[in-house]
């Protein structure tokens, strides 16, 4: 159990990122200022530096913060289930079954911006690495012995990256699917090896 001090830390973070996000939504990515950003959390710009290096870093903070979440879900599935049990079930414990598409689609607009790309790709990077280091304790494996945690987590993460891509890219798709049932499907096809 976390302590009222982790808690806070935990909730000025997210009130940063969550700032950034909504504003540059609004604004773009060029007109916000980090200024601007603390203002709206309601903290000190010394704050805002505490917690982020950049206004950019602030903007990919919630999809860090649901990469942690998502890491530590699937770590604390029971130790007997099969890794792809398991992402599914970690991912079911965290996505809402109706997932709020034009936030989806403005966070798709707002990451296309080229400033914005180190700093995805470094969540990224760090969300595959903290995957692959579970997925190699779930399998009782060294990651740096044997390449299936590594291979597992790249794939997993690619795919659902480009099932989501799909899912808002594709007219009906959302009327047809549910972002859970796609992903089960996708899930799925990666444990038949994808054969159709």
């Amino acid at each position: 159990m976390t302590g009222l001090r982790e808690r806070k830390k935990a909730a000025t973070k997210a009130a940063l990122g969550d700032a950034a996000w909504s504003l540059c939504v609004e604004h773009g990515l060029d007109g916000v200022t980090v200024e601007q950003i603390a203002h709206a959390a309601g903290v000190s710009l010394r704050t805002f530096f505490n917690y982020f290096s950049s206004k950019e870093e602030a903007v990919v903070a919630g999809d860090s913060t649901m990469a942690e979440a998502f890491v530590q879900a699937f770590t604390l599935r029971p130790a007997g289930e099969p890794v792809l049990v398991a992402l599914r079930e970690a991912l079911n414990s965290l996505y809402p079954r109706h997932v709020d598409l034009d936030r989806l689609r403005q966070l798709r607009e707002l990451r296309r911006t080229p400033a914005l790309l180190p700093h995805l790709f470094n969540a990224y990077s760090a969300r595959e690495q903290e995957l692959t280091a579970a997925i190699a304790v779930r399998c009782g494996v060294d990651a740096d012995e044997d390449p299936y945690p590594a291979v597992a987590a790249s794939t997993f993460l690619a795919s659902m990256r480009a099932v989501v891509q799909w899912w808002l890219d594709t007219p009906q798709a959302s009327e047809r699917y549910t972002a859970a049932e796609l992903v089960g499907k996708m899930i799925d096809q990666l444990g038949a090896g994808f054969t159709r």
